[in-house]
């Protein structure tokens, strides 16, 4: 073989040396196709320069007089970059929470918030399927409305945020967009008796403000065609699932839906035994909500407030959110100070704010681009709930059991 001379040898290596991360793409396509059947670990560098995946709230408020509380948790949550829906059954709740949203300049400009018209939000009943009619309505309106989001999130009124959206963004940006975070269990115990076999009436989808659920002394059997998984009513749900229960290619949301208008607290049960139950996406599941809840023992139908004495384990827990608190709670200001940086009234900071704080100014007053993120160092915790989650002996052995 014929040797090149030194010059062609050195022209010969920069042009290989060019043309090498043209070859690693292939390699990197198919390590990220590969991780929709594999516990996702941390992929390659390249995967940063994706834009951030876009998060779709939907923010409920359980009574009358929650407006103060969403106003609150919305300046907790805001980031440009996501998409927010607002339900409140009361007008007053209701006039209050748009005059706030059109009196902020970043909601105004970016038009990522919105607030459900009266017809579109009436009064929920916790322990119906009215509860579960309303979520679905609203994925139904997010996915028309806005574009891109990746994950929808439902928070209520008494839940807050434990860490920066810019810190969930960067997390969530390593890992695939058709993960569901949903706690299930399909050892449902005593709820097989009290609200599989129980057989109700919700007036809440008749009768404006009657959200009292009526039983009746017949019983009736388990299906045979399905299983059920019951859970939290916490979800965080991948918008191809959702897709899928709303556009529906496959008949199963439908007939789930119909046998789940007859069952007590329907939003702790439904969307688990469609995703269990449903060859596409069964194994799509992480068995956990990503909140943090305390509990008394033994365990009540309720969580307990949080208060300033579980401020540790909440700063510790890694969750992205937190339920429940009380208004106006003194840990959530111990939140926003320590674990925030948000100051009174005003927006949590991240990449997408380019004003200066100094002097006890606004640094969120001047905008920059909305997925520019700059995550601080609590997103390692987050980061470190994730892996432990997809850990073999976490991952697969508790999907849908």
């Amino acid at each position: 073989m014929r040797k090149l001379p030194p010059a062609h040898r050195l022209r010969w290596m920069r042009a290989l040396l060019l043309a090498l991360p043209l070859l690693s793409l292939p390699i990197l396509y198919a390590a990220l196709g590969a991780a929709r059947s594999s516990p996702p670990g941390r992929p390659q560098q390249q995967q940063q320069r994706r834009p951030p995946p876009k998060l779709a709230y939907l923010i409920t408020g359980a009574g009358l007089g929650d407006g103060p509380r969403i106003r609150r948790l919305l300046r907790a949550l805001y980031h440009p970059w996501n998409c927010y829906l607002v339900g409140v059954a009361g007008e007053d709740d209701r006039a209050d929470l748009e005059a706030f949203v059109r009196g902020q300049e970043a909601p105004r400009r970016y038009g990522n918030v919105r607030v459900a018209d009266a017809g579109e939000w009436g009064a929920v009943s916790r322990r119906g399927p009215t509860e579960l009619a309303a979520t679905l309505h609203a994925a139904a309106v997010l996915l028309r409305e806005f574009e891109g989001w990746s994950w929808f999130i439902n928070l209520s009124a008494s839940d807050y945020p434990l860490m920066p959206q810019d810190d969930i963004l960067h997390i969530f940006s390593y890992i695939p967009r058709d993960l569901n975070f949903i706690d299930h269990t399909s050892n449902i115990g005593w709820k097989e008796y009290q609200r599989a076999r129980t057989i109700i009436v919700d007036p809440a989808l008749q009768v404006p403000n009657k959200t009292e659920v009526i039983t009746t002394k017949e019983k009736r059997s388990l299906p045979s065609a399905f299983k059920i998984f019951v859970g939290s009513s916490w979800v965080v749900l991948s918008r191809s699932f959702l897709e899928f229960c709303l556009l529906g290619w496959d008949n199963l949301p439908r007939t789930l839906l119909m046998y789940f208008t007859n069952f007590l607290s329907s939003s702790e049960g439904y969307f688990h035994t469609v995703i269990c139950n449903s060859e596409y996406y069964q194994n799509t599941t992480i068995n956990s909500d990503l909140r943090f809840i305390a509990w008394d023992n033994p365990p009540r139908t309720h969580p307990v407030n949080l208060t300033t004495e579980h401020f540790d384990s909440i700063a510790n827990s890694g969750a992205p959110f937190a339920h429940s608190f009380i208004h106006d709670s003194p840990v959530l200001d111990m939140i926003d100070t320590k674990l925030l940086g948000r100051a009174p009234d005003r927006f949590t900071p991240g990449g997408w704010c380019l004003g200066s704080s100094v002097g006890g100014k606004d640094p969120c007053t001047f905008f920059g681009r909305s997925f520019v993120l700059r995550p601080t160092k609590g997103s390692a915790k987050l980061e470190k709930l994730l892996l432990k989650l997809l850990e073999p002996d976490n991952f697969r052995p508790k999907q849908c059991k």
